[in-house]
């Protein structure tokens, strides 16, 4: 049992001399509070151990308190948080379940002579009205005597001066940091209380385990991935080639906790507040973006990351919260979308909120809140720059709970997303918003239904300038099938380590098929509501009798050149004179042209019932030195008929793939005894591959750390050793991460069962 001071006085978290306002003092208390978290972490780094006073009383003392936080968290689900392992840690518990503790006094507890509270606290001021202040009286009753939705306490035993208790934790409390306090007195209650505080922080989490919780899932294999599972994947790629990137959520890791809650209370959220998942997940998907809050990420998608982390660097989220807590609130630099995306699950995983990451393929982003992407053309055919734009790939989460503040059946998963995009509220963060809202293009109910019904059900809409008409604009074509091409997730219990047999498509979740009545009326009555109805009803006024196709081109390795291949059939009996631009260019993964790699005028003619092949080749001296992040390429096809004045327009995306980094063990992993990791790839360029780095972590085993590599020849087969040493016996996954000069973001994922 470990000894704790003891104080006469009311717990006071701003110090001897509180300011009276009420937001220096909530300053205060968030900034001891990082201390007091930051000093838990340091001790549980360094396995100190804290001296503790005591002093005498006249009442019954209390000698130390133990509040077993091993045992309870195996009850409550949470003995893998490494916060645990140390000689004097914190509990970690979920709400709505009991915990035992136990109470070592300096004489034995008389029941007719001695009166003891349990004084639970959170926040800078405890209200008992607000449920932040909480006292139970304890007695000798054996069992609980309130409902399950009240505090209660019970005996558990009494041997000597050891009483041990235990105490019943209500679903509907706010989760967060906690602090308990003992207080006792004389029955009669003639002298003052005496009063010990435990110094141990007191984590409540939400309890998905429980059924009274918001958040409770019932199949049990859900719970394991979506709460317990601290690793994972977050598909990238394209829609033809979707690429499984293995990252680390690492929400046991020590670091993390402390992290979370102080990100709680950055968000301002009221302390009542955080008993309700809706309004913490909200909160969760602002403050993991830097733009309104102090929060955990700066977004960078300009190629440029000299004074920070390249966002493919990362290998999981921990190091990004450690880093973060440990500059005190200091924004890291950088993230990108599946990045906030990945601290998101984690954050959410760490507060006992089952989440997943969600990857949408071909994501629109409607600025305007339309529910269409609007592309404007000058009469020529130039395209005009507008805020509406298609990204190649956007990630977000899914978080699960029941939605009481809507209409029975929209409970389940909630779509949050952390990327700043558009500000909801006035700030950068996007929902919960229902997938059942969501499917059924119901866009009035909350938050932020319309924006993410967009990117994955938008069409798209390509406008030409023209007087002649009321708006300004004509209508050339709409696209119904382009956008939301694939929604992925990782499948529940399986991990594909070598390939990506885990990819789950959900497309079915967020909206209807593609094509059918169902889905179209969707759409329709998603614009309906959005009141821009007469827009899209404007009509095409062009005949439409030459039939184009832009190929879609599935995967293209580094090195090697790539066709881009459009078909064209004149339906009519007529000849059709055809003008047409083929493009292709390098992109951002959120669809920003970087450069343009080749482009090719054509005009020709088609004779009536005639099919034609247009094509250009691009080689790999044409595109190598214009990738950019992810190495996107767009291609591009515009044509327009002279006859009918039929205008057309397509394009589609795909990423040049780079090899993977193959893994093998070598050796048995034991705990506390060094193993081999061997490492090779085969480089594809004839270009020596210069200022390279190795990021590894595997939970369990190490942290995240980079270190530099040799340079590796044209064309060479790269090997390299690196011993690494267990330090927890059981089953993990470990991430890597290749970059250099020339060709960055090799990665590569294995499996390993570490043995004692």
């Amino acid at each position: 049992m470990s000894k704790v001071r003891n104080t006469n006085s009311t717990f006071n978290a701003y110090g001897r001399s509180a300011p009276s306002d009420s937001y220096v003092d909530y300053i205060i208390y968030r900034r001891e509070m990082l201390d007091r978290l930051k000093r838990e972490y340091e001790r549980n780094r360094n396995r100190d151990n804290d001296s503790n006073d005591t002093a005498g009383s006249k009442v019954i003392e209390v000698d130390s308190v133990e509040l077993y936080a091993r045992q309870n968290a195996e009850v409550h689900h949470t003995k893998r948080y490494e916060i645990l392992k140390v000689k004097t840690p914190s509990p970690v518990l979920r709400r709505g379940s009991p915990f035992f503790l136990a109470i070592r006094f300096r004489r034995q507890y008389d029941s007719n002579r001695d009166l003891i509270k349990l004084e639970f606290t959170f926040g800078p001021k405890p209200n008992l009205s607000k449920g932040t202040l909480v006292q139970l009286v304890f007695s000798n009753k054996k069992e609980f005597t309130k409902s399950s939705q009240h505090w209660d306490v019970r005996l558990h035993e009494q041997n000597g001066n050891n009483l041990s208790m235990q105490v019943q934790v209500p679903p509907s409390i706010s989760i967060g940091v906690w602090r308990l306090k003992i207080l006792t007195q004389d029955f009669e209650r003639t002298i003052s209380p005496v009063s010990y505080l435990c110094e141990e922080n007191i984590y409540f989490l939400f309890n998905p385990w429980c059924q009274d919780d918001p958040v409770y899932m019932e199949d049990e294999n859900f719970k394991k991935e979506y709460v317990l599972n601290d690793t994972g994947k977050i598909f990238v790629g394209s829609h033809s080639n979707p690429r499984g990137r293995r990252w680390i959520y690492g929400q046991f890791t020590d670091s993390v906790l402390p992290a979370c809650m102080f990100l709680l209370e950055l968000t301002n959220l009221d302390y009542t507040a955080r008993s309700n998942p809706i309004k913490v997940v909200r909160a969760v998907s602002a403050i993991v973006n830097n733009n309104d809050d102090n929060g955990v990420l700066i977004g960078n998608w300009s190629g440029k990351y000299e004074d920070g982390t390249a966002p493919w660097m990362w290998t999981g989220s921990a190091a990004i919260l450690e880093e973060y807590i440990k500059s005190k609130g200091r924004a890291v630099r950088y993230g990108q979308c599946w990045v906030f995306a990945g601290v998101t699950t984690t954050v959410c995983r760490a507060l006992g909120i089952p989440c997943r990451t969600v990857t949408n393929y071909v994501s629109a982003h409607d600025s305007d809140e339309t529910m269409t992407i609007d592309n404007f053309y000058e009469k020529n055919g130039e395209k005009i720059e507008t805020s509406d734009s298609i990204w190649n790939f956007h990630v977000w989460n899914d978080c699960w709970m029941a939605r009481p503040d809507l209409p029975s059946g929209y409970g389940g998963w909630q779509a949050i997303d952390a990327t700043p995009q558009e500000r909801s509220e006035g700030v950068y963060r996007a929902g919960p918003s229902s997938l059942v809202a969501i499917r059924r293009g119901e866009i009035g109910y909350m938050f932020d239904t319309p924006f993410i019904f967009s990117e994955v059900n938008a069409d798209i809409i390509n406008w030409q300038r023209d007087e002649t008409s009321d708006l300004g604009w004509k209508k050339m074509a709409i696209n119904k099938y382009h956008v939301g091409k694939l929604l992925a997730t990782k499948s529940v219990g399986i991990d594909d380590t070598r390939g990506d047999k885990d990819l789950q498509n959900i497309t079915d979740e967020y909206k209807r098929k593609e094509g059918t009545i169902e889905e179209r009326m969707t759409v329709r009555n998603a614009i309906r509501c959005g009141g821009l109805n007469f827009i899209y009803d404007i009509p095409s006024v062009e005949k439409e009798d030459v039939i184009l196709d832009l190929l879609d081109i599935e995967q293209v390795m580094i090195g090697e050149p790539f066709m881009v291949t459009v078909t064209l059939e004149n339906k009519s009996d007529e000849q059709r004179t055809v003008s047409a631009v083929l493009s292709a260019s390098s992109v951002y993964y959120t669809g920003i042209v970087a450069a343009k790699i080749k482009r090719e005028n054509v005009e020709f003619m088609l004779k009536p019932k005639q099919k034609e092949v247009l094509q250009i080749k691009v080689t790999s001296d044409e595109y190598y030195d214009k990738l950019v992040d992810y190495s996107m390429i767009k291609i591009y096809a515009v044509a327009t008929v002279k006859e009918t004045k039929q205008t057309w327009s397509e394009e589609d995306d795909f990423q040049v793939i780079k090899p993977s980094v193959d893994l093998e063990i070598e050796g048995t992993p034991k705990v506390n005894q060094q193993f081999g990791l061997k490492m090779s790839f085969t480089n594809p360029l004839d270009r020596k591959l210069t200022d390279c780095t190795v990021s590894i972590e595997c939970p369990g085993v190490t942290m995240s750390y980079r270190f530099d590599v040799r340079d590796v020849k044209p064309k060479e087969t790269f090997v390299y050793r690196e011993r690494l040493k267990p330090q927890t016996e059981g089953s993990t996954k470990l991430a890597l991460v290749f970059n250099s000069r020339q060709l960055n973001e090799l990665t590569g994922s294995i499996e390993l069962d570490v043995e004692t």
